[in-house]
């Protein structure tokens, strides 16, 4: 098996593929800069940024994420808590890279207070996370079949756009807002996280803090199933890319950029 198992997974995930692809765009070259990536998941995020070039470190809050992050990337990977001091320096970063924690957060206006302090000042801030769509269908679907916030380790459902602009009030600019990952590819993603789910209740293991999380025992577990899966992939990206049609709909997630107000001594 391909030791890189995350990047295997993750060019079999459709929605994984929109979040990082988003996520690049609004990064922009990254050589020479100093990088903070918060809540990579699986450790799939920290290994391709790390690619792009500069010096990054990561950070999360679960401790099978933190794990999975370290036996991916080795080094400069920290465990965060909710409420607590980020374990950086202030003025450390070029760039902070906020992914998918927000909601896991009861303190999350400490913790952008916490993101401006070691953001050197104008660095550009970056957050993606989701949005609240609680009333469709599809989020209905995944609540009654338990693919709740709760179960998510989410306090709460996301973000509206005036939510987002309390967050940054008085420490960031808002220069850029983005709604992303729309119905057919969040439908597929749902699919696929049901059928994860199954298989590991299957085997008793205990689910992440962050939800479902794929290790690489896994991958060497259900390799039939997942080549089984890689020949209907065409059909699962062919579904997602339907998505195009909806460009009246507002997505599951945002993206969203701006500057640190900090200006130097």
């Amino acid at each position: 098996m391909e030791p890189i198992w995350p990047v295997r997974l993750f060019k079999k995930s459709v929605l994984k593929q929109i979040k990082y692809q988003k996520m690049v765009d609004a990064l922009g070259p990254t050589a020479g800069k100093h990088i903070l990536e918060i809540g990579s998941d699986n450790g799939v995020f920290s290994y391709l940024f790390r690619q792009l070039g500069g010096s990054w470190k990561s950070a999360d809050m679960d401790e099978r994420s933190v794990m999975a992050m370290r036996q991916l990337v080795e080094t400069d990977v920290y465990r965060i808590a909710d409420g607590e001091p980020l374990p950086f320096a202030d003025d450390e970063f070029d760039c902070v890279l906020i992914v998918d924690i927000l909601e896991h957060l009861h303190d999350d206006d400490g913790f952008m207070q916490e993101a401006y302090r070691i953001l050197k000042p104008g660095g550009p801030l970056i957050i993606n996370a989701p949005t609240v769509k609680n009333t469709s269908l599809l989020m209905r679907f995944r609540h009654r079949i338990g693919m709740t916030d709760a179960n998510h380790g989410h306090v709460r459902a996301g973000y509206r756009y005036d939510d987002v602009m309390r967050l940054v009030d008085g420490r960031f600019t808002l220069e850029t807002y983005q709604t992303h990952t729309k119905f057919f590819s969040k439908f597929t993603d749902t699919l696929m996280t049901i059928a994860i789910s199954a298989l590991k209740r299957g085997k008793r293991e205990k689910t992440s803090g962050r939800g479902v999380l794929v290790t690489g025992a896994d991958m060497k577990s259900y390799q039939t199933l997942f080549r089984v899966y890689s020949l209907i992939y065409p059909f699962v990206w062919l579904l997602s890319s339907l998505d195009r049609l909806l460009f009246f709909r507002s997505g599951y997630m945002f993206i969203a950029t701006g500057h640190s107000k900090k200006t130097g001594s």
